[in-house]
């Protein structure tokens, strides 16, 4: 199953490069189901950083993700990521 890292988790003065939105599904019952789940992004240089899905964010679908050793950079906004 893939994904869609769609922004960082932000506030009104901070961007939190840990915790990623992603788009998963359409409806907020087919997101909840991943919840749990690993997550995997991999670089362009081949290196793999992996996280997990927290909870839902919103009811359109998309999904709270938190990167626990690395966050994700800025180029993955855009890119797909793989949900094991």
């Amino acid at each position: 199953m893939e994904a869609t890292v769609m922004h960082f988790r932000q506030g009104r003065h901070h961007v939190n490069s840990h915790q990623m939105i992603l788009k998963i599904a359409d409806t907020a019952e087919e997101a909840e189901k991943t919840i749990g789940k690993t997550v995997t992004w991999t670089s362009p240089a081949g290196k793999k950083i992996t996280g997990k899905i927290s909870a839902l964010h919103g009811r359109n679908g998309n999904v709270r993700a938190i990167f626990a050793e690395l966050g994700l950079p800025g180029q993955s906004l855009g890119q797909k990521v793989v949900v094991n």
